[in-house]
């Protein structure tokens, strides 16, 4: 039988406290009966702020767009083999980078691992509780290009991917911008300054950045608000795609 009445749980249901009494019904009597009030009290919301952070957790994870849901920064394969640093791994899980408003660049080769190392350190930022978001350059260049189609597009684009506190843009650089990409860029950038992280997922190194972001003082600029306190990772030459076409099974280190 509930401790609860019915008056009471249709108002704990109206004021969104589902979690709350959750934790109230499950609470044993029998064991915690001989607790004091106050002691059965804080039980019940550590029980229901577990559960609340849990559920706030899967649903940032869901909405994150993850290329790799299952990705993992206590699981990467072939770190030494790959000559990625441990220690950097462990710190980015901390997501100290995240309130530091530091950015993360991932250069390597085609198939070393960048979307997943992306995906693994922006879903660590969800277990953190704070909003991340993955996209691919194309599909951010054409979600610009409609953006300009509509009556105030450019500025609510502009506000939806500067809000994210975590923002992955995987195949960075993989199409050298135009002009109006250039300018979108530089805006999103100075937008996201001391603001959030970006993390970018890239074939290039950053000798190459400035020309294929056209030279000149839009590429000056853009670089000026992404390399000064970035962590750089060099995610190595092994080719995780390969490997895990000879291992028969999805890489864990695609991108």
């Amino acid at each position: 039988m509930s401790i609860i009445d019915i008056e009471t749980t249709r108002k704990l249901r109206e004021m969104g406290a589902g979690d709350l009494l959750s934790a109230l019904e499950a609470q044993d009597d029998v064991l915690a009966g001989g607790l004091a009030f106050g002691e059965r009290i804080r039980l019940i919301v550590d029980d229901a702020y577990t559960a609340f952070t849990d559920t706030k957790v899967t649903g940032l994870i869901r909405r994150a767009g993850l290329r790799y849901p299952n990705a993992d920064l206590r699981s990467v394969d072939l770190v030494d083999q790959r000559g990625l640093d441990r220690s950097v791994l462990a710190e980015l899980a901390t997501c100290g980078f995240v309130a530091a408003h530091r950015n993360v660049v991932l250069q390597g080769f085609t198939g070393s691992g960048k979307s997943y190392l992306a995906s693994a350190i922006a879903k660590a930022a969800c277990a953190h509780r704070y909003r991340a978001h993955v996209i691919r350059m194309p599909d951010l260049a054409e979600a610009w290009r409609v953006a300009g189609d509509r009556p105030g597009g450019t500025s609510k684009f502009i506000k939806k991917y500067a809000a994210f506190t975590v923002l992955v843009l995987d195949e960075w650089l993989l199409d050298p911008p135009d002009e109006p990409m250039r300018a979108m860029l530089l805006e999103l950038m100075e937008h996201r300054h001391d603001t959030g992280s970006t993390i970018f997922a890239t074939q290039y190194a950053k000798k190459d950045w400035h020309a294929r972001l056209g030279g000149g003082v839009h590429a000056d600029a853009i670089l000026d608000r992404i390399v000064h306190t970035a962590v750089w990772i060099n995610t190595g030459q092994v080719n995780m795609r390969e490997k895990a076409a000879q291992d028969g099974h999805a890489s864990q280190g695609m991108g």
